[in-house]
């Protein structure tokens, strides 16, 4: 089994199903970092359609004719099961569903065919974690200690 820091020095080609071009969504912002971190990323929306970060928006993973490493997807869970049969139909080798989403069924099918399953983690987070980049990602408190810091006057 690999783990998530090998899958993501190994991918090259990313599809992110349920990519937004509203730059306040979630999606939007981890595609930008993705193309930044060098990554060849392929939205996927059925009704975005055009480009989205300069980049091809395809209406399904079935329309994309090259391939695909890694399936990364922001849609509700219970659509999780669909993405994962058509991350298998295109020949993905990992499915990856974003923070707080998970489904048993999407990771039963996509394990039977042999993929790679990551479930309820931030693709962005988990590539700035390997990368040492959480600071550049939003993530640096600035904080070594685990205490809370006292505030002034406070006993």
């Amino acid at each position: 089994m690999r783990t998530a820091e090998e899958i993501l020095r190994e991918a090259e080609t990313i599809a992110v199903v349920g990519a937004s071009p509203d730059p306040a969504r979630p999606s939007y912002g981890v595609m930008a970092y993705l193309l930044r971190s060098g990554y060849r990323v392929l939205p996927v929306n059925p009704g975005a359609g055009g480009e989205l970060l300069g980049q091809r928006c395809f209406g399904s993973l079935a329309e994309i004719e090259e391939p695909v490493d890694l399936v990364d997807v922001f849609r509700k869970a219970s659509l999780l099961p669909d993405v994962a049969r058509d991350a298998v139909l295109v020949g993905a080798k990992t499915f990856w569903a974003q923070l707080g989403l998970f489904s048993q069924e999407a990771a039963d099918i996509a394990h039977r065919a042999g993929l790679a399953v990551v479930m309820n983690r931030c693709l962005k987070i988990e590539h700035a974690r390997f990368a040492g980049g959480l600071h550049l990602a939003g993530f640096d408190t600035g904080v070594i200690s685990a205490r809370r810091p006292r505030r002034p006057g406070a006993l």
